[in-house]
């Protein structure tokens, strides 16, 4: 059965207007699912499309269907994908895959063709007004007024290279991960990567996996590996172990006090000094350290703890006590919330965000009180690439490993296509293969 309008007033008021800031994981996953549930569709990351899906058959929305107008403002020119990064700095053909510009994404340019992509970025937002100041790329120096009924905060962290690229146009992007990649295989003296977080793990072992003459050295200040994480020292040990059988050279409890940039033989290298006085000759050095900052300077302060992460209520909505809190939600990573930043946690707020502003718009039209979906508690997890192996965990089962639980959590390219089929970015009814 098919869903249906409320009342004639739903087909005559005039569409209502969401605003996404960020189209990054969860901004996509919010703007996908609200369009499927507005024109009737079961919303793509949830159960009854997901079931459908593996039983190829089709699925709707029972509720009603509503004109919307979604306006989704990213700096980017298109949707990146961020877990690739490690990959992607080590391998120019996996870097033209995991940058897909907007407008050659199947699923923003079908039916029924309501979401828009502005290349840009918020100034500020009136929460009791419901406008955002938004300065386009192409808009010129001063930024524009857009009002909207409802707005998704979902701009994510503010993250240093080569943790992500720099580059905000896909063009650019390619000739910045080529030059890296072309300093970092220089098979002189190697290369190093400082951090032993995930980001500095996977790092090092897909250098490693590409070139495997290559020298890699991956250097961490504390006697474990993902240090910063609250997880079991068991991840954190098995974490080192594939490390070591990946064939990466790891230098443990050392911390970096300088680098020092010289010439050998007519070719830049660099000298790393250590605090215990150890030294270290490389290529080049990454630094795959960074204090990651939540984007939420365009949001009021109120709204924001003192670490600037967005505080929300279980239904996602900013605190109750601030202006039209009901019709301003924050999702994934710049939300203070219970768990590791992930980006599976941040498509499943997505989809739980468009159905709360669902709810919000039955009741503008026909004041049925919502019943809000609500975000559990998120426990610690992880996955973890390590070269052709990885390691996960989660409380229910434990600590696994092998090159399985690589194929499970990233299938062939650190889950890219895992990504992309679960938002269905290449058409509501096409997965890839």
């Amino acid at each position: 059965m098919g869903s249906t309008a409320v009342d004639d007033a739903t087909m005559t008021r005039p569409p209502f207007k969401v605003l996404v800031v960020g189209g990054s994981y969860g901004g996509l996953s919010a703007a996908l699912n609200l369009q499927d549930i507005c024109s009737g569709r079961a919303a793509r990351c949830g159960p009854d499309a997901r079931k459908a899906a593996l039983d190829g058959t089709s699925a709707a929305h029972d509720g009603p269907q509503f004109a919307v107008d979604i306006t989704v403002v990213d700096e980017r020119d298109g949707f990146y994908h961020l877990i690739g990064s490690p990959l992607a700095f080590a391998d120019e053909s996996y870097a033209e895959k995991c940058w897909v510009k907007y407008e050659d994404v199947p699923a923003l340019q079908q039916s029924p063709n309501n979401i828009r992509i502005l290349r840009g970025s918020v100034q500020s937002i009136d929460q009791e007004r419901k406008v955002a100041k938004v300065l386009g790329s192409e808009s010129g120096p001063e930024p524009t007024e857009l009002k909207y009924d409802y707005l998704i905060a979902a701009a994510g962290l503010r993250r240093a290279f080569p943790v992500v690229p720099q580059s905000l146009l896909r063009k650019q992007f390619l000739f910045e991960a080529g030059d890296h990649i072309q300093a970092a295989t220089a098979n002189r003296h190697g290369v190093a990567v400082v951090g032993g977080g995930a980001v500095g793990v996977e790092m090092a072992a897909e250098l490693k996996l590409v070139c495997p003459d290559l020298k890699v050295t991956l250097i961490h200040s504390r006697d474990k590996l993902l240090s910063a994480e609250p997880l079991p020292d068991e991840v954190k040990d098995r974490s080192l172990e594939l490390v070591h059988e990946a064939g990466i050279e790891v230098l443990m409890s050392h911390r970096v006090d300088r680098t020092e940039e010289f010439v050998d033989n007519g070719h830049k290298a660099y000298k790393v000094y250590f605090t215990n006085g150890h030294t270290l000759v490389a290529d080049s050095v990454i630094m795959a350290i960074s204090r990651s900052m939540p984007s939420t300077t365009f949001l009021p302060s109120e709204v924001l703890n003192e670490e600037g992460y967005v505080m929300i209520q279980p239904s996602l909505h900013f605190p109750s006590e601030t202006p039209n809190s009901d019709d301003h939600l924050a999702i994934g990573d710049l939300v203070k919330w219970s768990g590791i930043k992930r980006c599976g946690g941040a498509m499943h707020m997505g989809y739980l965000a468009a159905n709360n502003i669902h709810m919000r718009m039955k009741q503008a039209v026909s004041g049925t009180e919502p019943t809000y979906l609500e975000l559990d508690e998120i426990p610690p997890m992880i996955g973890l690439a390590v070269g052709k192996k990885a390691v996960a965990y989660w409380p229910t089962n434990g600590v696994t490993s092998g090159e399985d639980v690589n194929k499970l959590f990233f299938g062939d390219d650190l889950g890219f296509d895992i990504c992309w089929n679960h938002l269905r970015l290449g058409g509501y009814d096409v997965i890839k293969a």
